[in-house]
């Protein structure tokens, strides 16, 4: 039987060193562990890789420090949009959603969809919607605006050809002790984007896959690019059919047509034995991992990342 295990990321970014203040590193950490350990006790439990991701998940979610629910990046309009997905190993079911505001914590009415409702997608008004007839938790707008993402919005708005410095997402994939696989993603999308726009994160193949046969992956960084290669499946493709681990699935993704799909990637996988990648092209990769009882690891810089290859 294989491991049970859990990978979690925070998001991937190519930023300047000297933004990330040791404060501001300390929390990320701290938030990190916070939402492996979540996740990790529901595997330690025996419970299923999809209730541990959807806790990972949450968890991140209702930390101010990513940006996924409470963090969320503000649209062009000042406005919080959030898009999540989540999918099931085992069965192939997913559920996503777009451009839901109020909703607390975006990935549980992900998960809403995907057990409750007839479609696998559903979008703004439409997903706030049935988040209040399934009685999930909403939070009034200020809720989600953070002081941070309010100051980076502002520049933006100031600087019109001013580019966002980060474009993050948080997600989560696990192997759960009956060899199931599951994968969540959530995002608040990016600072100052039109509204209505759509990334990977909510797109079954583009930002999130899992499938028991071969593994689950999580993406984070530039989502256009992300969903123009359709990322996601590329893993799951290269494990399935190439035979490759992982590891390798994931840095051939990384670099795959990269002179067409120039951008910030970042991965998190689980295959169906248990066995973790992280791999990114970014020097800033919030992640953490867990394989059953083992210590767990937490890193925020691709150098830490770099030490276990």
């Amino acid at each position: 039987m294989p491991t049970y295990s859990i990978v979690i990321h925070g998001g991937a970014v190519t930023m300047d060193p000297s933004k990330m203040t040791p404060d501001l590193e300390a929390a990320i950490r701290e938030g990190l562990q916070q939402a492996l350990q979540a996740g990790w006790e529901v595997l330690h439990g025996g419970g299923s890789a999809l209730d541990a991701v959807e806790a990972a998940v949450r968890s991140l979610e209702n930390n101010e420090h990513f940006n996924a629910g409470r963090g969320s990046s503000l649209n062009k309009q000042g406005e919080v949009e959030m898009d999540a997905s989540i999918m099931d190993g085992r069965t192939l079911r997913a559920g996503a959603v777009n451009s839901a505001r109020y909703v607390k914590n975006p990935i549980t009415l992900a998960r809403t969809v995907m057990e409750k409702c007839k479609h696998v997608f559903l979008a703004s008004e439409g997903a706030v919607e049935f988040a209040l007839q399934h009685g999930l938790e909403m939070e009034a707008v200020h809720y989600f605006e953070t002081e941070k993402a309010r100051k980076e919005w502002l520049e933006i708005m100031q600087e019109e050809e001013k580019e966002p410095q980060e474009q993050d997402t948080v997600g989560a994939v696990a192997l759960d002790q009956d060899g199931n696989l599951a994968v969540a993603t959530s995002t608040g999308g990016i600072e100052g984007q039109l509204k209505g726009r759509v990334g990977d994160s909510p797109i079954v193949g583009g930002g999130s896959y899992a499938a028991n046969e071969a593994c689950a992956v999580s993406c984070t960084g530039d989502g256009e690019i992300i969903m123009r290669g359709a990322l996601a499946h590329e893993v799951y493709a290269l494990v399935k059919y190439k035979g490759l681990s992982a590891t390798e699935a994931c840095r051939e993704a990384v670099k795959l047509r990269d002179e067409d799909l120039k951008g910030d990637k970042g991965f998190i996988a689980i295959d169906k034995d248990g066995n973790v990648a992280i791999e990114t092209n970014t020097n800033i990769m919030r992640c953490a991992y867990r394989i059953g009882e083992e210590e767990p690891f937490v890193a925020v810089w691709r150098e830490e990342l770099d030490k276990l290859a």
